[in-house]
């Protein structure tokens, strides 16, 4: 058996979930959209699961009260028709249109992005937009990324695009660089950022002083960016 079903406990201003995992090695809180999990070895006694959650009860209210603030930026994006959604840096303006196709178009000169949906509904735009926002990121990631490696005289196997709530960029053992779709939602320093990071981990697997060392001589803002996405990462989504 891999985990036990969840028991809810009462915490200091919060509820949270205790799951039992055969798996885990250690004590582990996770803090999410789905709200508090408390997980706990196999054999672990459940006192040390919630004085764990005591100890940090804190900085859970802290990551909860993040991720609220966060859902109300998203929810503030109507995604109807006038509005707008970020794109590479760009604030796009959105055109609804009648249609039952899903297609949607852009319209760079006057920044707009034609949307063809059946209905108005959130939920319907959001669909057509995000298969739009991962059609469009293997080519601005792949273009973006090719400069990098040239400069950098380095060079890698192919670009796989991911839907990670957090996890926003990987470079693998084989060649393969892979890159969170959102991150066409944010600032374009931030995606670039990633790039760099990600380009870097070519040369330097690990986050040695070295790899940081090559941060510092390609991106002198990167910790700027870094601690954008800690602060905004969970706004990078549609809904």
């Amino acid at each position: 058996m891999g985990v036990d079903a969840d028991v809810v406990y009462e915490g200091e201003g919060f509820d949270y979930s205790l799951r039992r995992s055969t798996r885990a090695k250690n004590i582990r809180i996770t803090v999410g959209t789905d709200g508090v999990v408390l997980t706990l070895p196999g054999r672990t006694a459940e006192r040390h699961g919630h004085e764990f959650i005591r100890e940090r009860s804190d900085w859970i209210a802290r990551t909860l009260a993040k991720i609220e603030a966060a859902d109300e930026i998203v929810a503030s994006r109507s995604l109807s028709d006038g509005t707008t959604v970020p794109f590479v840096g760009w604030d796009l303006v959105l055109r609804l249109l009648d249609g039952p196709s899903g297609r949607v178009t852009l319209k760079p000169a006057s920044g707009e992005l034609w949307v063809r949906v059946p209905d108005t509904r959130r939920e319907t735009v959001a669909a057509a937009l995000e298969r739009w926002y991962r059609r469009q990121a293997k080519e601005v990631f792949a273009e973006r990324l090719d400069a990098v490696v040239a400069r950098n005289g380095t060079s890698y196997e192919r670009v796989a695009i991911r839907d990670q709530k957090t996890r926003w960029g990987s470079c693998s053992s084989s060649g393969t660089i892979s890159f969170n779709w959102r991150l066409l939602l944010a600032p374009e320093s931030v995606m670039d950022y990633v790039i760099e990071h990600e380009a870097a981990h070519i040369e330097v697997r690990d986050h040695s002083a070295r790899f940081w060392a090559l941060m510092d001589q390609r991106v002198s803002d990167w910790r700027d960016s870094r601690l954008w996405l800690k602060r905004h990462g969970g706004t990078l989504r549609l809904t």
